[in-house]
């Protein structure tokens, strides 16, 4: 059966092109390379081209230009000349609700960085120490004699911070090929969380004591493991995925924030949401594994009962900050922390949130989500949550936390809360009063969790 190129989409990222061809029918497609120069050759058995190449717009990408000829008589050849060496990589889609028949062509930019802003190589060797320690050591109740011998080694005093910048890994969702959802105007989400989430970036990199990293800049798409990866690999404090989600019925409206559940969704919604949500890689085409491959054989062990113990703790006491907020400029669809089975969820070492700023199906909350003023008060609710948690919680090296120690008459001694510790016991230990320790580090009650740095004042 003969088949029509009916459209031709190219998205430009820092590490890779995508190159997709719409489709009137499947057909078989050959790929290969060609130097001297830098060609990509693309050949499809029994097509033709229906649309001018030229019109696509090569802006960023690998690409400089796009050749078509016919070949046997009825093949289609694609020559796609190039500015830089590539690794070709290419596969098939069957349709789906949004799309045809589909061929993936990624041009991958061998040792280019995913994210255009990497962190220095001390600072990332700092970090990847202390997320060692601080996440076995979270999980080292229930993870049996190597998680304790992990955990030992935060029996010794905290060292001395180096003024590190707090780090919020920033993930706009959907991109490229994947619009996310539309509203009743057109609004495609994947363009209002692009924004929403640049002026948060804009909003994290005015402030001092943090940094921000975006996992995606540009219109382009990211596979949703990939995204926690890029977290990752920059060694983030903190990832945040900022969504504008539809529901089947208009009526919905609101902001709602979700930490990521064990057990399942908390609720109909949030477990319709979650399933929309991770259908994402059905439409970018990404395999969904998970590869604990970097984490060495004591972290492996601790990692799988890790996911909800420090970090989801972590993630709902920043969720509730960040709801409270969003209160103040919109109505909240549930007046609590919600909890699901969001893909992007799932690093078990990075507290995570995933916020649905509105329902972009709702036609007055597509309106305000395309405002650039309202845009600017949802990244400001968001951080001012972000920044509220840590100021109470700074991580022990941060900027925060020296400036909090400075406040307070300088330094103080720090100490890591063990497994079977109980507030009380640290207080006679330290030969400190029991409410003077709990004034020191802001603590209601007697909740603690292990891992958790308390400052110990001095006399």
């Amino acid at each position: 059966m003969a088949s029509d190129v009916q459209n031709l989409r190219i998205w430009a990222a820092p590490d890779h092109a995508r190159l997709v061809f719409d489709l009137s029918a499947p057909t078989d497609a050959k790929v290969f390379s060609l130097d001297n120069p830098d060609r990509l050759v693309i050949d499809l058995a029994d097509s033709r081209m229906t649309l001018d190449p030229d019109t696509l717009d090569l802006g960023g990408s690998a690409v400089s230009k796009i050749r078509t000829g016919t070949r046997h008589g009825d093949d289609l050849r694609v020559v796609l000349d190039l500015s830089r060496n590539v690794e070709p990589k290419h596969f098939t889609l069957a349709p789906n609700d949004q799309y045809g028949h589909r061929l993936v062509v990624d041009l991958e930019y061998p040792g280019a960085s995913a994210v255009d802003n990497p962190i220095d190589p001390i600072e990332a060797k700092i970090r990847e120490q202390e997320i060692a320690v601080d996440r076995a050591l979270a999980g080292a109740q229930g993870g049996g004699n190597a998680a304790q011998k992990q955990a030992s080694l935060a029996r010794e005093k905290a060292q001395p911070h180096p003024k590190r910048d707090i780090i919020i890994a920033i993930d706009a969702g959907h991109g490229g090929e994947d619009p996310g959802a539309i509203g009743p105007s057109g609004t495609r989400e994947k363009d209002v969380v692009l924004q929403i989430a640049r002026r948060l970036e804009s909003t994290i990199q005015g402030t001092p004591g943090y940094k921000a990293v975006m996992i995606r800049d540009g219109d382009y798409y990211v596979g949703l493991r990939q995204r926690t990866l890029l977290a990752r690999d920059q060694k983030a404090d903190f990832f945040v995925s900022i969504h504008a989600d539809a529901f089947k019925s208009p009526r919905p409206k609101g902001s709602s924030v979700f930490a990521l559940s064990q057990s399942g969704a908390t609720s109909e919604t949030a477990k319709w949401l979650a399933t929309s949500e991770n259908r994402s890689d059905l439409i970018g085409g990404v395999d969904g594994s998970l590869n604990l491959a970097d984490k060495d054989e004591v972290l492996r062990g601790v990692l799988l009962d890790l996911t909800m113990t420090a970090t989801l703790n972590d993630s709902l006491a920043v969720g509730g900050q960040v709801l409270d907020q969003l209160g103040q400029i919109n109505h909240l669809h549930k007046s609590r922390v919600e909890q699901a089975g969001f893909v992007v969820l799932k690093s078990p070492d990075i507290p995570s949130l995933l916020i649905e700023t509105g329902f972009i199906s709702n036609p007055q909350e597509e309106k305000r989500l395309r405002d650039a003023s309202y845009q600017q008060s949802l990244a400001k609710a968001i951080f001012t949550g972000i920044n509220a948690h840590y100021q109470r919680n700074p991580p022990p090296a941060s900027l925060l936390a020296w400036q909090r120690d400075q406040q307070r008459g300088g330094p103080s001694n720090e100490y890591r809360i063990q497994p079977g510790d109980t507030l009380s016991e640290i207080a006679s230990r330290h030969e400190v009063p029991l409410q003077t320790l709990k004034q020191a580090n802001e603590i209601n009650g007697d909740v603690i969790r292990v891992g958790q740095v308390l400052r110990i004042p001095r006399g």
